[in-house]
């Protein structure tokens, strides 16, 4: 069934990385670990280092997890839209090709959340 607009559609992209004053929004995942219904948005500089993110950003998010302490960050496993990824902690975000709008899931192997609930 067709619908017919009663005015003008003008397409208004609030999301476009020029509405985010120099930074782009990446979404963070911990795949498994349900206390958030998914992925969170962070507005991000791109030039941020990749060692910031997880030494800085993803603790102070995921930190009061009860198995956040448990994880061993050598194993974890990184999907980059939906692709395997193996980050350069030295480099920016940019650098290691995560762009506005990309989805990043950090995945810890044998773990499958509180008693294995996927939270």
């Amino acid at each position: 069934m067709a619908i017919n607009a009663l005015k003008d559609y003008v397409d208004n992209d609030r999301d476009a990385v020029e509405n985010f004053h120099g930074n782009q929004v990446v979404y963070i995942d911990w795949d498994k670990h349900r206390l958030f219904s998914g992925a969170l948005a962070f507005p991000l500089p791109p030039s941020m280092p990749f060692a910031a993110l997880v030494d800085e950003l993803i603790p102070s998010v995921w930190g009061s997890h009860p198995l956040f302490k448990a994880i061993d960050w050598g194993d974890v496993e990184w999907i980059l839209d939906d692709a395997p990824f193996s980050p350069d902690r030295a480099a920016s975000l940019v650098e290691n090709g995560i762009g506005h709008k990309s989805l990043l899931r950090f995945v810890t192997p044998g773990d499958n959340g509180i008693a294995g609930s996927g939270s």
